[in-house]
């Protein structure tokens, strides 16, 4: 025998998940530490990186990027840290790579970026990525 579910009542509502637990403002709040978001903005600036400016994310290649964050009220500053291949167009790549980190940490923390401060630490030709990996 096959049965249907029973279609819903008007103006019932759907059961709620958080049945028995306290008001949301009751309950805390999540606290992502300064260091965590850092790691999640290196992750995010190493894949930015090996697909805005072409630089391939292997040990012989430019070193990695590094990144530092500051978390107050609910938004985050980032300053991001790496190298860029020679010749490349400096602005329009950085410009690329603060975009897709701050889209990247906004999604995975849920915290508001106000800010991602590039800084190019030095350019890398590709002959000296060859020369490095010898």
């Amino acid at each position: 025998m096959r049965t249907r579910p029973a279609p819903p009542r008007e103006g019932a509502s759907p059961p709620t998940p958080t049945a028995g637990l306290p008001p949301p403002a009751e309950r805390g709040a999540t606290v992502i530490p300064d260091r965590v978001v850092a790691r999640i903005a290196t992750q995010a600036a190493r894949t930015a990186q090996s697909r805005r400016a072409a630089v391939p994310p292997d040990r012989g290649g430019p070193a990695a990027p590094h990144a530092s964050a500051a978390v107050r009220t609910g938004s985050v500053r980032l300053h991001l840290t790496m190298d860029l291949p020679y010749p490349t167009d400096i602005p329009r790549v950085c410009e690329r790579i603060q975009q897709d980190v701050a889209e990247r940490v906004a999604q995975l923390t849920g915290l508001r970026v106000g800010e991602v401060l590039l800084t190019v630490r030095r350019l890398v030709t590709a002959d000296a990525t060859r020369g490095r990996v010898q």
